[in-house]
């Protein structure tokens, strides 16, 4: 993990695109989170949690279906907060039924849509860049 400069204004942090760095980027967004509280605390406590919930699905979905490492840029936005999460798949997410009985997952993007204000994709020739906006 390679850390990012101090401030809350554009943080941003890449990982080797290991287990673990589901963990380290949410370590990241929340010192972000904190040098933000301090000087704009959230609108809602429940603000900070989802976007912390929203990080670690955006790290998880880049562990599990794109090789090789990650970025996440968190910046402040007039009224809320904008995150990018780049990886390396050329392959834009799409939902998935979620069965709960048969497991394997398919929650978390419907749960990134119901968590965000907006999220977009843009594919690009080296992977793609997620960008999700929360309020906060």
């Amino acid at each position: 993990m390679k850390l990012p400069a101090e401030g809350y204004r554009d943080r941003r942090t890449t990982f080797d695109g290991e287990l673990r760095n589901v963990t380290d980027a949410r370590l990241a967004a929340e010192g972000f989170l904190d040098a933000l509280a301090r000087r704009t605390p959230p609108a809602v406590p429940e603000y900070w949690d989802d976007i912390l919930l929203v990080v670690s699905e955006l790290a998880a979905n880049a562990i599990q279906y794109a090789p090789g490492p990650f970025e996440l840029t968190m910046r402040r936005t007039f009224d809320g907060v904008h995150m990018t999460m780049h990886d390396t798949s050329t392959t834009a997410p799409a939902p998935r039924p979620f069965r709960p009985n048969q497991g394997g997952g398919g929650i978390g993007w419907h749960l990134i849509h119901t968590l965000c204000d907006q999220v977009s994709v843009v594919v690009q020739d080296d992977g793609k860049d997620v960008h999700v906006f929360l309020p906060w």
